[in-house]
């Protein structure tokens, strides 16, 4: 999980997960240097399975992320917001698929920051298999994603740009060098609201330039780690 000012929520999606988790299990937090009472209100849990790091990377949220990653230690990742909350099933409906070296994602369900049902995440953009596919209409959501730490270590380190998200940089070199699959089922609450960082589930508000050099960037950067790990492994 990436956390920046968070408390509004943080609390709700906390406990959304740990009920889930078993007691060898870790809930990996980092903090992107939040100063309101995130961190707080995370320690007030008192729960042993927490782990706090800060992040230090200058290079934007998708970099907390990768702060988080690369302190993770178990065989399975799920990729967590603040804000949303896990429905009761989202673990044991994933993990089967994580035996093997699978990317998976889920539907979800949109909701205004009240948790009030708006649609599906399916109903604005459908997850179709391919590489160049989710080059140019990705449906990624970080927070739908699970995967394997052989595809940790494969993702590991991100590109240094500050342009390239974490969802898609993982999925596209999944297309690529694993398997992806799409669980067509609801399984958090995918809250929206005035202060998301991730723009799934509304209108894209980027221009056409920067369109074009984030597809262009990530085009070249997924291509590159592909063909290092290839010659290397």
């Amino acid at each position: 999980m990436a956390t920046f000012n968070g408390e509004k929520y943080i609390k709700e999606q906390i406990n959304s997960i740990l009920i889930q988790l078993e007691i060898d299990d870790e809930l990996i937090i980092s903090d992107d240097g939040s100063t309101d009472n995130t961190l707080e209100i995370i320690m007030e849990l008192d729960d042993n399975r927490i782990k706090i790091f800060q992040n230090n990377n200058i290079h934007g949220y998708a970099h907390n992320f990768e702060n988080a990653l690369i302190h993770t230690s178990g065989d399975y990742i799920f990729f967590s917001d603040q804000d949303d909350v896990w429905l009761p099933n989202k673990v044991e409906r994933m993990l089967p698929y994580l035996q093997h070296d699978n990317f998976v994602i889920s539907d979800a369900y949109i909701t205004n920051d009240n948790l009030e049902f708006k649609g599906r995440l399916s109903s604005w953009r459908r997850y179709k298999k391919g590489y160049l596919q989710n080059l140019f209409k990705s449906i990624y959501a970080g927070c739908t994603c699970a995967f394997t730490k052989r595809i940790k270590d494969y993702a590991l380190p991100f590109p240094s740009t500050k342009h390239i998200q974490h969802d898609n940089w993982i999925g596209l070199l999944c297309e690529l060098k694993f398997n992806v699959v799409y669980l067509d089922e609801p399984l958090i609450l995918y809250r929206r609201h005035q202060n998301n960082t991730s723009g799934a589930g509304s209108k894209s508000s980027k221009t056409l330039p920067f369109m074009i050099k984030y597809r262009t960037v990530l085009f070249f950067e997924t291509l590159v780690r592909f063909l290092k790990k290839e010659t290397t492994d």
